[in-house]
């Protein structure tokens, strides 16, 4: 074989690796697991007029239908986002999001749950973080947990989507109780943490606000940091609609007191329906624990559980 052949048969053995590697990470045509209960068709949708209000980037916030769709932008200028009005003690949170169909390295967009306003040294966080991508149907799906303050160890987890997040809205959802946080996505779950003794210190403890934003973070956000974000496509929007707040709200005036009802008198949750102690709230079914194998199987490509180039001796949980 001449130096020419040799040479263009290992262009085409590297081709070829290099596709392998890109369809597994876009694996749109398979398709999810569909007998799972659609959890988030118990809650009412929330208007950003009654329960949210502005955090950051006001000017860039888009209020639509009388509150029920909002648009946040992130442009040379600034990003944006909007919090919640009440701060929760437990519940389940849910956001429907399209995502934007640009070229987006370097954006974030995040549906997260924070208290570093109240406790900024001792803050809990869960965070659902959507991270942009050069190639537009790439986006990563990042989830974390922090508790007491502890970010000096980060536990993340990655995954690749089964859908183009920026062509149709989709569900993403997170249940934080006494018993355990899941993260779902169009109601499968993608992750679960238990409360669980090893957990104990770092497990979530105290009332969280909701939050969501899109911000630059091109210091990290894709590839590590190697692709910014290029301003050339901006503005970049995430839609978010479907709003879903449903737990004990805390009453900072008594941090003792926490109302429990249903969204403060709002009736159209289905009696018998319990976010934090309900049977469908505290452990996971069946089906719920399958189809959260099928994502975690197919999709999940890092878990600092697994990170033994990061952690010389792995946190208590992994074990």
């Amino acid at each position: 074989m001449t130096m020419s052949l040799k040479y263009n048969f290992f262009l085409l053995i590297l081709i070829s690796y290099c596709f392998s590697i890109t369809t597994h990470s876009l694996q749109h045509d398979l398709t999810p697991p569909n007998n799972l209960q659609h959890l988030t068709n118990l809650f009412p949708h929330l208007s950003f007029n009654k329960s949210f209000s502005y955090f950051f980037g006001s000017q860039n916030i888009q209020i639509l239908d009388n509150g029920s769709y909002i648009n946040i932008i992130l442009n040379k200028v600034s990003g944006s986002g909007f919090k919640s009005l009440d701060m929760y003690y437990y519940g389940f949170f849910s956001a429907s999001i399209k995502l934007p169909s640009t070229y987006s390295a370097g954006v974030v967009v995040a549906f997260y749950m924070s208290n570093s306003e109240v406790y900024p040294k001792k803050h809990d966080e869960l965070d659902i973080e959507l991270l942009g991508h050069e190639k537009r149907k790439e986006w990563v799906l990042q989830t974390n947990v922090y508790g007491d303050g502890s970010v000096s160890t980060g536990r993340e987890e990655k995954f690749y989507l089964w859908f183009d997040p920026s062509q149709q809205f989709h569900e993403y959802t997170i249940i934080w109780n006494p018993h355990h946080i899941v993260f779902m996505v169009d109601n499968i779950p993608v992750r679960e943490v238990n409360h669980s003794e090893a957990m104990s210190t770092a497990y979530p403890s105290k009332p969280m606000s909701i939050f969501s934003t899109i911000w630059d973070g091109s210091d990290w956000a894709t590839h590590g940091g190697k692709k910014p974000v290029n301003y050339n496509f901006a503005p970049f929007i995430a839609s978010f609609k479907e709003m879903e707040m449903e737990g004990c709200v805390w009453n900072q005036s008594n941090s003792s007191n926490y109302n429990c009802s249903n969204n403060n008198g709002d009736h159209s949750v289905p009696m018998g329906i319990n976010p934090i102690e309900g049977e469908q709230f505290v452990k996971l079914s069946e089906e719920q624990k399958m189809g959260m194998k099928w994502v975690r199987d197919k999709f999940m490509f890092y878990s600092y559980c697994k990170d033994l180039n990061r952690f010389k001796i792995l946190p208590p949980e992994c074990k």
